[in-house]
């Protein structure tokens, strides 16, 4: 049902399909579940505030995640550490290495959109 209000193609539109879900909700006498999506509806639906096209880039956080993994990836080999300034080393070397290859360079999202709409 979640799905359903973030499918919707604009604000409005998700803002209605909510309350429908919420009144369904309702009926299947989840009450406390339907306030709670009542109430924070408008949170979720923040993202609809920019353009269309960056609607994917920001309902996830996919490249944080995706560094994240790697550092996992990289302390899960080295097993434990002497100490708390080593891993946090390795990390930073990790996170140098990123930013200075060509996929620290790619670009996530192009931003001239919004700077063109006023949005930033």
């Amino acid at each position: 049902m979640l799905k359903a209000i973030h499918a919707q193609e604009d604000k409005e539109a998700a803002r209605q399909k909510a309350a429908l879900v919420a009144e369904k909700l309702r009926n299947m006498k989840l009450d406390k579940v339907a306030d709670f999506v009542e109430k924070s509806v408008d949170e979720t639906l923040s993202y609809m505030d920019f353009p269309y096209e960056h609607w994917s880039r920001l309902r996830t956080n996919n490249g944080l995640e995706r560094i994240m993994k790697e550092i996992r990836r990289r302390t899960r080999v080295v097993g434990s550490f002497p100490d708390g300034y080593s891993a946090m080393m390795l990390v930073g070397a990790r996170l140098r290495h990123i930013s200075t290859t060509k996929w620290g360079t790619r670009q996530y999202m192009n931003t001239c959109k919004l700077y063109e709409e006023g949005v930033m």
